[in-house]
């Protein structure tokens, strides 16, 4: 089930506009999907709940604490909108472009429930909601920002699904900013730091037939259960997965077992990114004791840390482009390279 809704903080934006200009219960989007995409599209890959969702609910604080520099090009975009504008961040962390431009309004939303409520600490307007499935009104906002978003997205289809979204809650005229990071990276030595993804489930999978067969290593892929009427859940996620690898639906992960080392070093684009936890942030509320002891983080005693596996498709020149090109209403109107991320500016037609 795609998390949509665990809570909605809506208040007066200065009082300039009132939450039911936003969305309606009518427009409210039901979890398990909606008429305009395929219920594949709609659904969350297990390894975007494993490692994108579910690490960023364990590491919300210290990723946070790491997260205040402004990139000068999203802070360009930012401050070149009229004033008055409604902008509409998507996956917007711990809030750090929220109220940038003082004479713009924004609404951030972001699927971790930890880090919305450190952006509703900080009294900004956010909710809890999904990049692919966006809970606003068509044509709401006067620009939307995607910062470092789409790389998290396991498939084209969702990451094409989330450029979709944002499209579509801007008005005529309005204009979408997102940024993702580049394979081409300016620092070539962070790839050595990364896992190639088809490396890790070469060692986890018996053999590459479809469905593939899980080994019994000890080491499983599980995540952490912040209740008992989620660790059923995730059991039964579990279960599904040591039988097959279907719901992960990424074709490269299949892939790239079958081709030679060069060719996939050459055209790697998903990884492990590894995020490390200090032993003493790492003990609050216990979870990652708990996921230490599923297997799903690992201690790294030289460093002091707990280390969390984080999933990214890294994009390749002009691939972002491609994905834009041929959504409806839509032109490209800028693209460039800054800080080892592929950008590009949308405009709805």
């Amino acid at each position: 089930m795609i998390q949509v809704f665990s809570g909605i903080t809506a208040r007066n934006l200065r009082g300039a506009i009132h939450a039911s200009n936003l969305y309606s219960a009518q427009d409210m989007v039901p979890a398990e999907g909606n008429r305009s995409c395929s219920s594949s599209v709609q659904s969350t890959p297990e390894i975007e709940k494993k490692y994108v969702h579910r690490v960023y609910d364990a590491i919300a604080p210290h990723f946070s604490a790491t997260r205040f520099a402004k990139w000068p090009k999203v802070a360009e975009f930012l401050n070149s909108l009229r004033p008055g504008s409604v902008v509409l961040d998507a996956g917007c962390g711990n809030g750090k472009y929220l109220g940038f431009n003082p004479d713009c309004f924004f609404i951030g939303c972001d699927i971790s429930p930890p880090l919305i409520e450190i952006c509703a600490g900080r009294g900004h307007e956010v909710l809890v909601a999904d990049a692919v499935n966006l809970p606003y009104r068509d044509n709401f906002g006067d620009a939307a920002i995607s910062i470092a978003v789409l790389h998290h997205l396991s498939t084209d289809e969702r990451r094409r699904k989330a450029i979709e979204e944002l499209i579509r809650v801007v008005r005529r005229g309005g204009l979408v900013l997102i940024t993702v990071w580049a394979r081409e990276q300016e620092d070539k030595s962070l790839l050595n730091k990364w896992t190639p993804l088809c490396e890790k489930y070469n060692e986890e999978w018996v053999d590459q037939s479809s469905p593939p067969v899980r080994s019994q290593s000890a080491t499983l892929l599980e995540s952490i259960a912040e209740t008992d009427e989620d660790a059923g859940v995730m059991k039964q996620a579990d279960d599904r997965l040591k039988k097959c690898h279907d719901s992960m639906e990424d074709k490269t992960i299949a892939a790239c077992s079958n081709t030679d080392t060069d060719e996939k070093e050459t055209n790697q684009q998903e990884y492990f990114v590894p995020w490390h936890l200090p032993f003493h942030r790492a003990e609050i509320g216990g979870a990652s004791a708990a996921a230490l002891e599923n297997g799903f983080a690992k201690k790294d005693e030289k460093k002091g840390t707990v280390v969390y596996n984080r999933y990214y498709h890294v994009f390749v020149e002009g691939e972002l482009q491609r994905l834009a090109s041929g959504i409806k209403n839509t032109a490209i109107v800028d693209q460039f390279y800054d800080k080892s991320n592929w950008c590009i500016v949308l405009e709805k037609l």
